[in-house]
């Protein structure tokens, strides 16, 4: 059962979205129901994967591990004492090794798979926590409201990623009733929203024109195939993250934004604030800022400048194998960092130059270029652009929809050099928004 793609994931949710209205209504207390309910749906969505029912069952351990042990921590150690330190740093650690684990091991161990649909976005989730707890800023964890803020199931599989001080203040109003009919307006318009987004925009783009242009030979083709994959991944990306944002407003969580019309941000730094809000802002709160807060204090560069530019860059490195092992994801963040260097750079020149005037002209002619620089980073992000090597593990891109599918493997086929091995065996297509999660 795939999230918002079968029929029967919508029936089920229409059904669990009828209790908890009446539940709402009657103004009775969400949090066991909210527990419950996504249990149920997580353990029907990877009922036909034992791999991937296994795999949830040791991340859960061990993300348990992580957070309860460093919370004991951080009540008898200061805030800055070496024990503190390295419970931190050890606490990092256990909350990856899943997810890194699920990277790896399938370019080690041909045929193991390990790993579920949303383990990125959970992991960081567990990471906030983390980051939270050794800040001060979370002093206690209740068992309930952890579980239900890391698994949450409308966001599970594609995001948005939320934050736990932000998720608690939805937690202690679930029993509010003055906030239903809007949160069911809300709900409604979102729905609305990823039906129209994912099941009409995306479809016709795929069936018409990036399907078309996949097979099309040449610049033409290659340059066809980039703007039709980077339309088709917003309408398909911006479709799952509305359904979730919908689903979640019925329980009563008001799961943040992930889109804010990023086509038409007027610079690579506006940009990012408009397209995957969720991951950009956790990534700037939690590793740019840190590094170079950490720079600047203990004056690991000559300048500030320069602590931004190496933040941009590991920043953006990590985002790119957020998404997967492979060149083209370390590629895609990298050429990110580049351009918001880039951008830095040129902003500081233009304010004493002028070249480029804050006019129509000026705020269009910016717009315009922002996007195709955008749109070459997708194509990049892709695969589909040949650069000399393998772009992604052929198993890994079709055994791991597979096995949190539930579908029977195949060996997979010899791939053209260049371009992943699209997954005839999962609903799931390649290029859609599930698989970087």
């Amino acid at each position: 059962m795939t999230p918002y793609a079968d029929l029967s994931y919508f029936l089920i949710l229409a059904a669990l979205a009828f209790v908890t209205v009446l539940l709402r209504w009657r103004g009775v207390n969400l949090h066991y129901w909210i527990v419950a309910a996504s249990a149920g749906m997580i353990a029907l969505q990877f009922s036909s994967s034992w791999a991937a029912l296994v795999s949830l069952g040791i991340f859960t351990l061990i993300q348990a591990g992580a957070l309860f042990g460093f919370r004991s921590l951080c009540r008898i150690a200061p805030p800055h004492s070496p024990a503190r330190r390295y419970g931190f740093y050890a606490a990092i650690a256990a909350s990856l090794l899943p997810l890194v684990a699920c990277r790896v091991i399938p370019y080690l161990a041909k045929g193991t798979l390990f790993g579920f649909l949303g383990i990125s976005y959970v992991t960081f989730r567990s990471l906030d926590v983390v980051f939270g707890l050794n800040d001060g800023l979370i002093v206690a964890l209740d068992i309930a409201q952890l579980s239900a803020f890391l698994f949450f199931f409308p966001p599970i599989s594609s995001g948005p990623i939320d934050r736990y001080r932000r998720f608690a203040k939805d937690w202690a109003a679930t029993s509010d009733r003055s906030q239903l009919l809007p949160d069911i307006d809300h709900a409604v318009q979102h729905l609305f929203r990823g039906l129209f987004y994912k099941f009409i925009i995306a479809f016709l783009i795929k069936q018409y024109w990036l399907d078309p242009a996949e097979a099309q030979p040449g610049t033409l083709g290659m340059v066809s195939y980039m703007y039709a994959y980077s339309l088709f991944l917003f309408f398909d990306f911006a479709g799952y993250s509305a359904f979730a944002v919908g689903a979640s407003y019925l329980f009563g969580i008001h799961t943040p934004e992930n889109f804010d019309r990023p086509f038409l941000a007027r610079n690579i730094r506006d940009f990012w604030t408009r397209w995957h809000i969720s991951l950009s802002t956790w990534f700037r709160d939690h590793v740019y800022m840190r590094f170079v807060i950490a720079a600047t204090k203990g004056k690991w560069f000559a300048g500030a400048l320069t602590a931004s530019y190496v933040g941009y860059a590991l920043t953006f490195g990590l985002m790119g194998l957020w998404h997967g092992f492979a060149v083209n994801f370390l590629l895609y963040g990298v050429y990110h960092a580049v351009l918001l260097i880039g951008y830095d750079l040129f902003q500081r020149w233009n304010r004493q130059r002028k070249l480029l005037a804050d006019n129509w002209f000026g705020r269009g002619f910016s717009t315009l270029l922002t996007g195709q620089a955008v749109c070459l980073g997708f194509l990049i992000f892709s695969g589909h652009l040949p650069l000399g090597f393998p772009t992604a593990h052929p198993e890994v891109k079709a055994g791991l929809h597979a096995a949190v599918q539930g579908a029977p493997k195949k060996a997979p086929a010899k791939p053209k050099a260049g371009k992943p091995l699209p997954n005839k065996e999962s609903e799931i297509d390649p290029r859609s928004s599930l698989e970087i999660a």
